[in-house]
């Protein structure tokens, strides 16, 4: 599960607006817009697509008994890139 704290911090790590992961998770603008609200209950299957497309774009989730959060993740191949 993520929550929407974590939704909303992954999207401005990836410089992503709403209709952007929307799009690119391929559910509705308005089902994403509940999902970050926190107080609207969405469909699992939503919230999974929208996991799973911001993990495939580098996002990792953290959770502990201290709180939540999100991490950007350096893909392999820019691992290799000089800077």
């Amino acid at each position: 599960m993520i929550t929407a704290r974590q939704s909303r911090a992954a999207r401005a790590l990836l410089g992503w607006t709403q209709e952007t992961l929307a799009d690119r998770a391929l559910v509705s603008l308005t089902a994403l817009k509940r999902l970050e609200s926190g107080h609207r209950a969405v469909y699992e299957s939503t919230e999974d697509q929208v996991r799973r497309t911001l993990e495939a774009a580098g996002i990792v989730f953290l959770s502990s008994d201290q709180g939540e959060g999100v991490m950007l993740v350096r893909a392999k191949v820019e691992a290799g890139t000089k800077r």
